[in-house]
C-alpha cells in the first residue's frame, strides 16, 4: 500500500502568495516553539500521534526509506491558550531512532523544536514550503479541531541531522498563528 498526498503541487524553495505576516511566520528559522512561547502566555503541546507507521510517497526519499519500511511518526499540537496554532509531524527512520533521536520515545507534551535548538550540532536543511489544501494528509489532519476549515494551509518543512542521522520536521501553520502578536 502506498500513502499519497492527493496533491500534485511540489515542496518549493521560494514563497510564493503569501501575506507578509505569514511569511514571517514561515520563512524563521528559528524555534518555532520559542517564538510562540514568547507571544502566548499559556503555551503547550497536545500530542496526537505516536507510532511507527508508513510514511507519506514525498517523505520516503528525504528521510531515506523504502515504502515497506515504518519510520517512527510523531504528530502534535502546539497550542496558545485554547487555540491550536500549529500542527507539527515528524518523522525518522527507525535505523536512526538512536542517538539525539532515540529521546523522541519519550517526549510526551514536551516540544521536539526544544531539544532540536538545544544542541548546537544539530544541522538544519534550507525550508520547503507547500500551500496544502484539502485531500492532503497534512491539511486533514490539521483541521482535525477547526470549526471552519480554510480553503488552504500553509506548511514547511526541512531535515535535522546530527552524526548522519536525520528527522524530518514538517509544521503546518493553522489560521490561528496570524492573531500572535509579532
Amino acid at each position: 500500500m502506498t500513502i499519497n498526498n492527493f496533491c500534485s503541487e511540489l515542496w518549493r524553495a521560494l514563497l510564493i502568495s503569501t501575506c507578509h505576516d505569514q511569511r514571517r511566520w514561515l520563512q524563521d528559522r528559528g524555534s518555532l516553539t520559542k517564538r510562540i512561547q514568547n507571544r502566548c502566555n499559556h503555551f503547550f503541546v497536545k500530542p496526537v500521534f505516536q507510532s511507527f507507521s508508513k510514511v507519506y510517497d514525498d517523505e520516503l526519499q528525504i528521510i531515506g526509506v523504502r515504502r515497506d519500511e515504518l519510520a517512527m511518526v510523531r504528530e502534535v499540537f502546539l497550542y496558545c491558550g485554547d487555540t491550536p496554532v500549529v500542527f507539527a509531524h515528524s518523522a525518522v527512520a527507525r535505523k536512526n531512532l538512536r542517538g539525539v533521536w532515540r529521546a523522541l520515545n519519550g517526549l510526551g507534551n514536551k516540544s521536539l523544536g526544544t531539544m532540536l535548538f538545544s544542541n548546537p550540532r544539530i544541522k538544519r536543511t534550507p525550508l520547503e514550503f507547500k500551500k496544502i489544501r484539502r485531500g492532503h494528509f497534512l491539511y486533514d489532519r490539521a483541521c482535525v479541531y477547526l470549526q471552519t476549515k480554510p480553503t488552504y494551509l500553509w506548511a514547511r518543512r526541512s531535515l535535522f541531522t546530527l552524526h548522519g542521522q536525520s528527522i524530518l520536521v514538517t509544521e503546518v501553520f493553522l489560521p490561528s498563528i496570524l492573531h500572535l502578536s509579532s
